[in-house]
């Protein structure tokens, strides 16, 4: 279920956009609209207008494809900060969806466009996240194409230990049928290399879900992803 959530224009816009030049604090080109999802509610959907531009305040999303055989691929998560939607064309390539409640701020992708031709802050960042949006899918693919199955999943933890903000615990948004489809995996395969982590004294595991995870030994973690 959608609510739209007002924007108190009197109250300070968190550096979310303003990071990057992109609020219409900065620039009045821009108007920044705020959304909540539910857990599992859909963001947009493939193929749908890529009519605006979204940047997760709190909560987590993942865009996914649904492949022809019924398999779900999920492209990339995206956690509070992050900034998604953005495509090179009119059209969204992937389905957005909250993984659990979430709040997320929107510009139009037209306000967007037109303040990068007069402000080379935004155009330089617009930049920015086209580039890094590539990096990330040659990641992606190298990870899909070239590695094991552990390394797979050592991969992910090495990247939401840089992502997520806790020094101690990495709570995960997501559960290991989204990790599971994020790596190409099955459910099963992702359980026996977390387990086998575990055994390992790598990784620690804290509550009943064990999505709180404690990285017991990043140097043997680090030193696993970088085996052929």
């Amino acid at each position: 279920m959608l609510s739209y959530v007002n924007t108190d224009p009197a109250a300070p816009l968190p550096n979310m956009f303003g990071a990057f030049g992109m609020t219409s604090a900065s620039n009045p080109m821009m108007t920044l609209n705020e959304f909540s999802y539910k857990k599992g509610t859909e963001i947009y959907g493939e193929k749908e207008p890529a009519a605006y531009i979204y940047q997760v305040k709190t909560g987590a999303v993942r865009s996914y494809k649904l492949l022809t055989d019924g398999r779900r691929q999920i492209g990339a998560f995206h956690l509070a900060g992050d900034i998604f939607g953005l495509e090179n064309g009119s059209e969204h390539r992937f389905t957005a969806e909250a993984i659990v409640d979430t709040a997320v701020r929107l510009v139009k992708r037209s306000s967007l466009e037109l303040a990068a031709q007069s402000d080379a802050m935004v155009a330089r960042n617009l930049l920015s996240m086209t580039t890094n949006n590539l990096q990330h899918a040659e990641d992606h693919m190298l990870l899909l194409g070239r590695k094991t199955s552990l390394e797979r999943v050592v991969a992910f933890l090495l990247e939401m230990d840089k992502r997520l903000t806790a020094a101690s615990v990495m709570t995960l948004p997501m559960c290991r049928r989204d990790i599971a489809d994020y790596l190409g995996l099955t459910l099963e395969t992702v359980s026996r290399a977390l387990s086998r982590l575990h055994q390992l004294g790598i990784l620690g595991f804290l509550g009943n879900n064990q999505r709180q995870i404690v990285i017991l030994d990043r140097l043997q973690l680090a030193s696993l992803d970088l085996r052929d």
